[in-house]
């Protein structure tokens, strides 16, 4: 349990995971992260039997990765010490991770057998930030529980190992999900009954910045849906209207017509729909790199063909295309005698041309960071020693 300033109800926490350990029968212990209480939770912890670990890194996830890298079991119940949670029930879990399960996730929510107290939640984490944070979970990693950010949960230590955590705030919740989704943990969930906590004060959830750090989050894992798809909508739109728009002005059904002013927005789109997908690269590059998300197969062989020398050459192609469409504009300038030009047509070739050139230079600019990103990172020792 992480715990901070939970003098008020840790002491019935211990208690019922006490009575659940030995009613189980299993060999297990009671381990409190604390993260620097005042109050003196830690002596009520120690005199109940319970083995307090001390955490000096501040934020929920700094304290469960503090206490998770301390217990001694082989598996590992996590939940809040504000008694909102009843550890008189951890049964079903003990079960269901001897059955195989590498995480077991507790649910809440009505719609799959959880039972919510009047008062255990509020309003805003009912109806809109747990369903929508869970819809995103379950369509953007294909995750099958159904209440992503229950705080009581079960998991294989070794699991949790190859999890390989990160975050040290609210969002370690999210990305123990996620990791153990994206690497195709055995997963499974127990319908919980929420109570309404035992404290007097205020919890240290704060809905709306709490709630946008994990959208963040799940938005930052999942490069295909913050970068890729919107990045290949503005592409597609972008290509579309430079290929009708490029020989002439283009007359639609009900009088509306579309010419050159049209084809500088298809443009826009064209380059902008292009630099988002290479920041999709990028971030999930860099992610699987860092450690941070597991290495998919498909992404790898699909970058592997972006290499730096065909980056350079097609964007060396691209932008001479685009330089002989500008030398071709002032040939025909030079034929005028430099003077005045009909706009329409004038304008057009430069679009065309300027957006191959602009386009070319992305090309190269791009591959050479991804070469970059690519590049192994060796070890943390200085390159020159004093």
């Amino acid at each position: 349990m992480p715990c901070l300033n939970e003098a008020e109800t840790i002491a019935h926490c211990i208690e019922k995971s006490m009575r659940s350990l030995a009613g189980l029968g299993v060999q297990g212990e009671v381990l409190i992260a604390d993260n620097g209480s005042t109050d003196g939770s830690q002596k009520i912890a120690t005199d109940l039997g319970a083995r307090v670990v001390p955490v000096a890194a501040k934020g929920y996830g700094n304290a469960l990765r503090g206490g998770i890298a301390a217990a001694r079991g082989k598996f590992v119940i996590m939940a809040d010490a504000d008694d909102s949670y009843d550890f008189s029930k951890i049964g079903p879990f003990v079960e269901k991770l001897r059955e195989g399960n590498d995480l077991v996730m507790g649910c809440r929510m009505p719609r799959a057998g959880g039972t919510i107290m009047p008062g255990a939640m509020p309003w805003k984490h009912r109806w809109i930030g747990n369903p929508v944070l869970t819809f995103i979970g379950r369509l953007f990693f294909r995750c099958p529980a159904h209440d992503f950010h229950c705080g009581l949960r079960g998991f294989t230590k070794t699991a949790y190992e190859r999890m390989n955590l990160h975050t040290t705030g609210m969002e370690f919740a999210s990305e123990m999900v996620i990791k153990a989704t994206m690497s195709g943990m055995k997963m499974d969930e127990v319908p919980i009954t929420l109570h309404k906590d035992g404290r007097s004060r205020p919890p240290h959830l704060r809905s709306w910045r709490d709630g946008w750090r994990h959208l963040r989050f799940m938005l930052l894992f999942c490069p295909k849906w913050l970068f890729l798809v919107p990045g290949a909508s503005l592409l597609a739109a972008g290509l579309l209207g430079m290929a009708l728009l490029s020989a002439g002005r283009l007359n639609l059904p009900g009088g509306v017509g579309m010419d050159v002013g049209t084809l500088v927005v298809a443009a826009m789109f064209f380059l902008l729909g292009f630099q988002t997908i290479w920041t999709g690269i990028f971030a999930k590059t860099y992610a699987t790199t860092a450690g941070l998300i597991p290495e998919n197969e498909s992404f790898k062989k699909l970058t592997g063909l972006l290499s730096l020398e065909r980056g350079i050459v097609a964007g060396l192609l691209f932008a001479l295309l685009g330089l002989g469409g500008l030398m071709f504009a002032t040939l025909i300038w030079k034929q005028q005698g430099f003077g005045d030009l009909p706009l329409e047509e004038n304008v057009r070739r430069l679009i065309l041309s300027t957006t191959s050139v602009m386009f070319g230079a992305q090309v190269i600019l791009c591959s050479f960071f991804l070469s970059v990103l690519r590049l192994p990172i060796l070890n943390d020792r200085p390159m020159v020693e004093d």
